[in-house]
């Protein structure tokens, strides 16, 4: 496919999966870019729609090896790739290329946490002094200078937008932080697995990854930065039997003086020119079918009937705001392009 000389040239590697699809989805209408390379080794021959029948009325070019790419001819490269694997990738890309990975690879600044969590020492630490963690309306600046930006997992960004603004402002305790989030199926990707077989999921919610997630040194790297503190968090994932969809509900303590109301302010000053985060009146909470399909991320707070305690419930789409939508927005950061391109559509409902 040639370029619109108007138009960035962006590639994705890994294209094949959910995250791939969903970048395909928001790109092909995106005013700004033109998509001029789709990677899968597995699938490499076939067409999108071969592999995702609902983009078959695209004109998107074949699905081919990320050796077969001139990484050096694209503006933007996307990175769907499995953690480990990542590494190795952007590694060989061009270094006038920006990259947006998708991956777990470059989120954790510390090599020994990265090897501590995932199970193999760090392949490209000289890549990691240069990435930028990518959670947009809290490192904003920083993303649109960077070259190689990690884009955050979809836990955390649902966890840290409420709570890095309830930290800065010392608005909560640091300690007793506990995290109960349920995410729909298509967090865990595509691969085939029997625990995500329909007679596994369907019809009950469980809990996985008890007090071993690897997003938990994602979050608690997030938080400590806004304290200014080691913080450690209690963090329990669940499944629950949709296709997309995170629901946080996360229970702090105020700090002295505080009050639920005042965490609600706080977080309506920070996010009320944010267009893609809302905070929502009091009394109302937050649901996943009132995100699905967009970029937004909505936010509730609610006083708990313990005393000095508050309850807040952050609600995303995985897909969207949790994965391919803020790393379109991390690139529009880097091409100089308004935020909003390309993400403006509203939620699908019901």
């Amino acid at each position: 496919m040639t370029a619109s000389p108007n138009k960035a040239r962006v590639g994705i590697m890994g294209a094949s999966g959910y995250t791939g699809a969903e970048l395909v989805r928001l790109l092909a209408r995106h005013p700004s870019v033109e998509i001029s390379a789709l990677t899968a080794d597995r699938k490499a021959g076939k067409t999108m729609a071969d592999v995702f029948p609902h983009l078959g009325g695209l004109r998107l070019p074949a699905l081919d090896t990320i050796e077969a790419v001139d990484w050096a001819k694209l503006d933007v490269a996307f990175c769907c790739l499995p953690h480990g694997v990542t590494q190795e990738a952007v590694a060989k890309l061009p270094r006038s290329l920006k990259i947006v990975d998708l991956s777990a690879d470059f989120r954790l600044r510390d090599p020994a946490a990265y090897a501590e969590w995932y199970g193999h020492a760090h392949r490209a630490l000289d890549l990691q002094k240069d990435a930028v963690y990518g959670l947009t309306e809290i490192h904003r600046a920083q993303i649109a200078k960077a070259r190689l930006i990690a884009n955050p997992g979809c836990y955390p960004t649902s966890v840290q937008l409420p709570l890095i603004p309830l930290l800065e402002a010392g608005s909560i305790e640091t300690g007793d932080i506990i995290i109960d989030s349920k995410s729909g199926v298509s967090g865990a990707g595509r691969v085939s697995r029997e625990d995500m077989a329909y007679g596994e999921v369907a019809e009950g919610i469980h809990a996985y990854g008890v007090a071993r997630h690897r997003h938990a040194p994602e979050i608690e790297q997030g938080l400590s930065d806004a304290a200014g503190k080691a913080i450690t968090v209690a963090f329990t994932p669940h499944l629950m039997p949709m296709n997309r969809g995170i629901l946080s509900t996360i229970y702090v303590r105020l700090a002295k003086g505080a009050t639920a109301a005042g965490v609600r302010e706080t977080l309506t000053t920070r996010y009320r020119d944010e267009p893609f985060v809302r905070v929502l009146p009091e009394g109302q909470a937050p649901a996943t079918r009132h995100v699905r399909g967009s970029n937004h991320c909505l936010i509730g707070v609610f006083a708990d009937r313990i005393p000095g305690r508050v309850i807040v419930v952050s609600v995303i789409d995985n897909l969207v705001k949790g994965a391919s939508g803020q790393a379109v927005q991390n690139m529009n950061l880097v091409l100089d392009l308004p935020e909003t391109q390309g993400l403006e559509q509203e939620a699908l409902f019901p």
